[in-house]
């Protein structure tokens, strides 16, 4: 049974926009925006911030991410982890780091190692940190 690893990003009121954000910067599409007004009537919801999303999906390249607004507002920063995005072609992994840079701020810039073609680190305007990596023969 094929198995994956598929990161759950967590935001605070913030999750429509970043992946909207995201959908543009890696050329993806997002599949699901369900927001917490749109449970059913038997599921526990947010009446006071029903707008908020309970659960988003954006795939890309048939990988996946996901993410929701928690139910409780003063979500923590994000520690200890970061997204990888590997993508096969340098010059698309440059210009995924310059959309995900845009409005946050590069940590390393993306650039040729003695392990890639390309690799680079960010955290992103939504507070994700993020590590661009086209591999030096595809994956």
């Amino acid at each position: 049974m094929p198995a994956d690893f598929i990161p759950y990003l967590g935001f605070d009121g913030q999750c429509e926009a970043a992946f909207a954000f995201y959908a543009k910067a890696l050329n993806g599409e997002i599949v699901t925006m369900m927001r917490y007004a749109d449970a059913p009537p038997d599921v526990p919801r947010m009446t006071e911030r029903p707008e908020r999303i309970m659960h988003a999906r954006l795939d890309v390249a048939g990988r996946s991410l996901m993410g929701g607004d928690g139910p409780n507002t003063g979500a923590s920063k994000p520690l200890g982890f970061c997204v990888a995005f590997q993508i096969d072609d340098a010059a698309e992994a440059e210009r995924a780091f310059a959309a995900l840079a845009e409005g946050g701020q590069a940590t390393m810039p993306i650039g040729p190692t003695f392990f890639a073609q390309k690799f680079g680190m960010l955290t992103d305007k939504f507070g994700i940190p993020w590590m661009v990596y086209c591999p030096k023969s595809p994956a």
